[in-house]
């Protein structure tokens, strides 16, 4: 058993190194197009945390102040709802639950968030019947300030309009990019095994009349274009770490007003789209040399 590992892995080094330039273009392939996948899943997440309080149709938020009571929540609420034919919910976010809103929205400026935890205010996220159109809501907004115990009340500018639509349209377009480029990686891969076979077309004829099996030989190759493909996955992932982090810090020196306070991803969700890349590397580096092997063992 040990002897037949330590000739696999053999054969898969000495196989790597006569195709080294093959090898250098599928994993840097891979690296790219993965890079490039892990890199939309993360500009995704941070339109999400950017856009954390105008998502599932709401086009206003009404603040009360810190520290108002139940009773003159209430009040705020019943105000809000007696416009029926405008508002069709108003869900009411209390002061911790407004604390782990701003916690995504000052993710970049701890500083900030540690000002505003003393005297963070409460808030309703107002949706309205229309979702298509929110002026009507809007023009109301003179009317909701003037509540008792109200603060401040939002409406969504033309900035938060053009951040939902650069979400729909920046994704969509790099993640069909990304999906071409893994294509291409898994045939660099395929195209890679096929060379190796190729380059050994003697060798597995005579190991085939002494009688190895078809798995005996294959398994050097698959083992290569696994190795290709999850080599390329780190190279992404350390790449990909690198530069949100460089981004984070960048943006901590962002203007208060830039709004891009809270376009950072600064929990455990980047170690978990590096995780994914490296199955994703692997998946697709097995998939090609698996192919390759299969369809050229008989050279």
């Amino acid at each position: 058993m040990i002897s037949r590992l330590r000739y696999t892995f053999r054969e898969m080094w000495a196989s790597l190194s006569r195709n080294l330039t093959l090898t250098v273009a599928a994993v840097i392939t891979s690296a790219v197009s993965l890079l490039m996948v892990g890199g939309t899943f993360l500009i995704q997440r941070a339109f999400d945390n950017q856009l954390k309080l105008w998502t599932g149709g709401v086009e206003m938020i009404v603040y009360v102040k810190n520290g108002a009571t139940p009773e003159q929540v209430q009040l705020v609420q019943e105000a809000l709802l007696s416009q029926d034919t405008v508002v069709e919910t108003a869900e009411y976010c209390d002061e911790v639950c407004s604390f782990a809103v701003a916690e995504t929205l000052f993710a970049a400026d701890p500083t900030a968030l540690k000002n505003l935890r003393p005297q963070i205010p409460s808030f309703f996220k107002v949706k309205p019947v229309d979702q298509d159109n929110g002026e009507v809501l809007r023009s109301l907004k003179s009317g909701f300030i003037r509540l008792p115990n109200v603060t401040d009340v939002r409406t969504p500018d033309d900035a938060v309009d053009l951040l939902g639509k650069l979400k729909d349209t920046i994704g969509v377009r790099i993640l069909v990019i990304s999906v071409v480029l893994l294509f291409a990686s898994a045939l660099l891969i395929w195209n890679t095994i096929r060379t190796a076979m190729f380059a050994r077309r003697r060798e597995i004829e005579v190991m085939k009349l002494v009688g190895a099996t078809n798995w005996f030989i294959r398994l050097p190759f698959m083992l290569e274009g696994l190795l290709q493909g999850i080599t390329g996955a780190t190279v992404a992932s350390a790449v990909l770490l690198a530069a949100n982090n460089n981004w984070t810090s960048g943006v901590e020196s962002f203007p208060a007003n830039s709004g891009l306070k809270a376009f950072v991803v600064t929990d455990n969700y980047p170690i978990w789209v590096c995780l994914g890349m490296i199955l994703l590397g692997a998946a697709v580096g097995a998939i090609g040399s698996a192919t390759a092997a299969s369809r050229f063992l008989d050279v």
